[in-house]
């Protein structure tokens, strides 16, 4: 097998595990509660990420973080895992997984929105028009197809699946700053998240005991969600001999996850899912090709695999 062919397997691998989370966060949250899911998953992630780093020889070089890179990592890993996936299992707590999981989506574009807000980047005409038509995606989920009626149905779920993109967006933003590992970066982050997470279980004195079902879908979370994945995506990105050769897969999983839902979840995909999430990729899509040349520049998942796009 090629350098190329092998590339094209750890990506393909990536989307497929990608697939199937929407449906491990549903399926779980039926079974525990969001701080245990969170708990859990964040731990799992943890040891799989400082595995990764241990072998691949990264550990050391933690001894030669500054006091500000601990800082740094300290404030990453309150946004991700910590704020981030305490939103993100809420909102899929409240709406069904086939909403959720395309609103979550939306977090390219609010990229380039909080990149021309926050770094007073440029924006082209083109990537206005593209932000409008993923927004409206998320109207259509939003209403379920009712745009005249404009009745949401769960406002607070979907205020958080969306708030969810914001805070990715922003940890993105951070990471682009300063170089290292990004796998060992990573390990940082969750490493302070279990801090996080920890401190919010002993405060608030919500963890119960857990079922073997909940522990065993709370760790499929960590590992195919939040690390193994990454380290998936990261050596494709190593691998091909372009990062455009792959970038486009990512697209997939949205479409491959709504069947994994209907399938294994059980619910019924309705058409105005379906659309909108037609409309949330078909933004980020112009979003992307209006890019050339540009300064904004978005990237799907995840956040770590560099700069200049897939």
């Amino acid at each position: 097998m090629n350098t190329q062919a092998r590339a094209y397997m750890y990506a393909a691998s990536a989307v497929l595990c990608w697939s199937t989370v929407a449906s491990a966060f549903k399926l779980t949250l039926r079974v525990t509660g969001v701080h245990e899911l969170l708990m859990i998953s964040t731990l799992t992630s943890f040891a799989v990420l400082l595995t990764a780093s241990a072998i691949r020889g990264r550990l050391r070089d933690v001894r030669t973080w500054t006091r500000k890179e601990w800082v740094a990592a300290g404030f990453r890993g309150l946004l991700n895992p910590f704020l981030y996936y305490l939103v993100l299992f809420r909102a899929y707590d409240l709406l069904p997984a086939q909403e959720a999981q395309p609103l979550n989506y939306t977090w390219p574009i609010v990229l380039v929105l909080l990149s021309i807000l926050l770094l007073r980047q440029r924006v082209r005409l083109r990537s206005l028009g593209a932000m409008l038509v993923s927004f409206s995606g998320v109207v259509v989920i939003s209403t379920r197809g009712d745009l005249i009626g404009m009745d949401f149905t769960n406002i607070e779920g979907v205020a958080l699946a969306v708030g969810s993109s914001f805070i990715w967006a922003l940890y993105w933003i951070l990471n682009m700053r300063g170089d290292g590992d990004p796998v060992l970066k990573l390990t940082g982050s969750f490493a302070f998240g279990s801090v996080y997470v920890t401190m919010l279980l002993l405060l608030s004195g919500s963890a119960d005991a857990v079922s073997l079902s909940a522990l065993l879908g709370s760790m499929y979370v960590g590992v195919f969600e939040m690390g193994l994945t990454f380290i998936f995506w990261m050596q494709a990105l190593t691998l091909s001999s372009t990062t455009a050769r792959i970038s486009n897969l990512v697209y997939f999983s949205p479409f491959l996850s709504l069947l994994v839902i209907h399938h294994v979840v059980g619910e019924d995909i309705s058409a105005s899912t379906v659309s909108g999430l037609v409309l949330i990729v078909g933004g980020i899509v112009l979003q992307r090709l209006g890019e050339r040349g540009a300064h904004v520049t978005i990237q799907p998942l995840p956040p770590d695999s560099g700069s200049d796009g897939r």
